[in-house]
This record gives C-alpha cells, structure tokens and sequence, in this order.
C-alpha cells in the first residue's frame, strides 16, 4: 500500500473485505466497490448471504481478484467462517489483508423488530470489524508511516437526520457513525485507520423497491444533484478512503446537499 509516485494507486495487490447488509456486498453500493478495488489492482473477499449473486459478480471480475464466502452477520459462527475463508485466500495469495470494508397505532413498538434492525447494522458490523482486526493488526506495516490497513464503514444521512418512523434505523446508524472515532483511537497503536461513509438516497435494490412518489420525494431533499446518486460515485469515495492515509477518525456525509425533514 506505498506510494510509489504521485498517482500511484494504495489499493495495488492488496486484499479487501466487502461486506454491506442491508446492501449486500454482491450487489448495489457492495458491488461498485468490488469492481472499483479490483479495476485498481486489488483484491476483494465478496462476504454476502445471497450465493447466486456472489458467484455472478466473481464472474465478472478480474480472474483471480476476487473471492465469495457466504456470510449472514446475524450469526457470530457465519462470520467467522467467512473471515477464516479470506484469511486462507490471502495466505494462497501472499498479498496483504488492506481494509475491511437497519407503528403507527399509537402501540410500543415491537422490540423484536428493533432488535433485528441493531442486530444486522449494528452488531453485525462490529461483529465483522473485530473478527478481520484480529488478522489486520498482524500484517507488516508498510509505508513510511506504517499503515496497516483501514477500516471504512457505512452509517447513514439517517443518522443525523432521522425521520419519522426511524427510530430503529437511526439508532443502528448513529451508532456506526459515533464509534468511527473511539475506534480509530484504540486502533492508532496497529497503523490502523477508521472512516465512515454516511450516504443518502443511493440508487440499491433496496430503494429499487420506492414507489416513485416516495423516491421523488427524497430527490426533492437534495440540493444539487437532485437525482439519488449512482453505485460508482459511492465507491469512488471508497476508494479515496483507502488510498488517502489522512482521512481518519471521521463521518464523510455523500448526500448532494440533503438535509432530510422530519417527513416527506
């Protein structure tokens, strides 16, 4: 991960995990940072429940570049199989581990519900950042400063802008966006960096599934562009993430401007 020029790339024979519940890493914002990484000379390990997707993408990719492992960050067991998978590959490979990369009748809500939310978006992300810092921490750093590697996590605009209805979700986003800097200060001693992307309306499957009402609604919410912004753009910033060793410790709003209200 050394430069080597000015415009020489960080991401360079280096491996990357991509893991993205609720957007899997097989597809949507997922899928444009793999294709992203591995158009720059890196690696990625595809961590994603859906196999089918998995397989496809790999397909697509450089041969050699990349990896599927099913993986389901609701289950601790699930994880750690799919760490332990990459960690294999990366030793076949011999190239170094880089990065790591959820009521309406006036009722308590069911907390159930709010559970399954904290428990994909929040705990499944720890789940995943600590199995894969075990491996990170122990690489040889490189550079003239000694960088390990860096972990880039994904909040939300909903984690500072929660609307009506969001409470699960904002809770589970807000709290990947206030961890970004304690870990970043546990982690400094290892050369490891930690950045969170906090995106807004992104084109996924998941807002594939917006009437066309609601997604002109949060369009509305933006200041410039007014469209919700594309897989690459979101990777792009991945990307720089990766490759610009002063980004640490910090929240990156990708949100064209928007500043969501209360209700659409």
């Amino acid at each position: 991960m050394r430069l080597s020029t000015p415009n020489a790339t960080r991401m360079a024979g280096v491996h990357t995990n991509v893991d993205g519940a609720p957007e899997r890493s097989a597809s949507g914002l997922g899928q444009a940072c793999a294709e992203e990484i591995c158009a720059n000379g890196g690696n990625v390990a595809i961590l994603d429940m859906n196999s089918e997707a998995g397989a496809e993408l790999v397909a697509r990719l450089p041969k050699g570049a990349a990896r599927f492992f099913e993986c389901n960050v609701l289950h601790t067991d699930s994880i750690a199989a799919a760490v332990a998978g990459t960690v294999d590959w990366i030793r076949e490979t011999g190239k170094p581990l880089g990065g790591v990369i959820l009521n309406r009748n006036g009722d308590a809500f069911s907390m159930d519900d709010f559970d399954f939310v904290i428990n994909v978006n929040l705990r499944g992300t720890i789940d995943l950042v600590r199995q894969c810092l075990v491996h990170l921490a122990k690489g040889e750093p490189m550079g003239d400063d000694g960088e390990r590697g860096v972990v880039v996590m994904v909040a939300s605009s909903a984690a500072f802008d929660g609307q009506k209805g969001q409470v699960s979700y904002s809770a589970s986003k807000g709290a990947v966006a206030a961890m970004t800097l304690p870990m970043t200060r546990d982690l400094a001693r290892y050369g490891i960096r930690v950045v969170t992307v906090a995106p807004s309306l992104f084109e996924s499957r998941m807002t594939a599934m917006m009437s066309p009402k609601v997604k002109r609604s949060l369009e509305g919410a933006m200041e410039f562009p007014r469209r919700a912004g594309k897989p690459e753009e979101f990777a792009q910033l991945v990307r720089h993430c990766i490759e610009n060793i002063m980004l640490n410790g910090t929240v990156l709003r990708l949100d064209g401007g928007m500043r969501m209200p209360s209700k659409m």
